[in-house]
């Protein structure tokens, strides 16, 4: 099968390749996933299970890209909840072989039901931001109706799916980023915008709960700002800040089946809008993954036509 593969940490995404690799087999509850589409986030380049396995030994060359949307092809032993020729989406074990490949094993608990009438290029653009927001907000940050949330790179395809979510709940959302990203963040619903370049963060006020993707000193700044009983949570790794009188969390989005499944249900019915900003084939993965200009949402990889 065809699939991209990521050798040299020091390389980044410059250091992927496209390559013929074997195809998978299922192992104990496991499925084989004909992959139709997959997402990829930057991070995972940084992260220690891209490059070695659970012991540390070194798993190179790796296949990157933890999101995914295909067909159930194949099922391990003991695999239930899910049939051969099934649609799902869902995220990789970060340790195992990612989506940007033709076909991928995975654990059948990864993976969630999609939904006939939703395109497999969507389906790869929820796992990810979508866990991460709702994880974000309702496990960590217990976020209520009508309270505030300052939500940090609202224009990224973290941050709009926190916006939606945040206010779907009953939330008052406040937008952070560059000056360019305003109007995408009002677009996906924050009701106030602050230029982090140019605007005094501080003129906010106090919120109950900031949503941080940027870390160092907006984290900083943004812990003071909390109510007291307020949250800070994080996924920019462990907090350097902590609010006077209130708690700092950072958190591993994790699979979840019951929440891509309240996900992908808020998409079909329009009260959630994905942040795709490019898609493009598996043949022109490699170049779509460095591009040489600022792309605005998620790069979709698509695996097949």
């Amino acid at each position: 099968m065809k699939a991209i593969v990521v050798t040299d940490e020091a390389a980044g995404t410059a250091g992927m390749t496209l390559v013929e690799r074997p195809e998978p087999e299922p192992a104990i509850n496991d499925v084989v996933v004909e992959v139709h589409a997959s997402g990829f986030t930057s991070g995972e380049l940084t992260w220690p299970s891209t490059w070695t396995d659970r012991l540390h030994r070194d798993r190179t060359p790796s296949i990157p890209g933890q999101e995914l949307a295909g067909v159930v092809t194949a099922l391990g032993y003991g695999t239930t909840g899910l049939s051969v020729g099934q649609r799902v989406f869902g995220l990789t074990d970060s340790y195992r072989g990612g989506g940007l490949a033709e076909y991928v094993a995975i654990e059948a608990r990864n993976l969630a039901p999609l939904p006939g009438d939703v395109d497999f290029a969507v389906g790869a653009s929820l796992p990810m931001p979508g866990l991460t927001a709702w994880q974000g907000l309702f496990e960590h940050g217990r976020l209520q109706a009508g309270q505030s949330v300052l939500v940090h790179g609202a224009a990224g395809a973290v941050g709009t799916m926190v916006t939606q979510l945040a206010r779907e709940a009953g939330a008052y959302v406040i937008g952070t980023g560059r000056a360019a990203h305003r109007q995408k963040a009002l677009d996906f619903g924050a009701l106030e915008f602050v230029d982090l370049e140019n605007d005094a963060l501080e003129d906010v006020g106090g919120v109950d709960l900031v949503f941080d993707v940027i870390g160092g000193d907006i984290q900083r700044r943004s812990a003071g700002m909390i109510r007291a009983g307020g949250t800070l949570v994080t996924i920019a790794g462990p907090p350097e800040a902590r609010p006077a009188d209130g708690l700092a969390i950072d958190f591993v989005v994790e699979s979840d089946r019951t929440q891509l499944h309240e996900i992908v249900h808020r998409v079909r019915d329009g009260r959630l809008r994905t942040n795709i900003g490019n898609i493009a084939t598996l043949d022109d993965a490699v170049a779509a993954l460095n591009p040489t200009g600022r792309i605005k949402g998620k790069t979709i990889i698509r695996v097949r036509p």
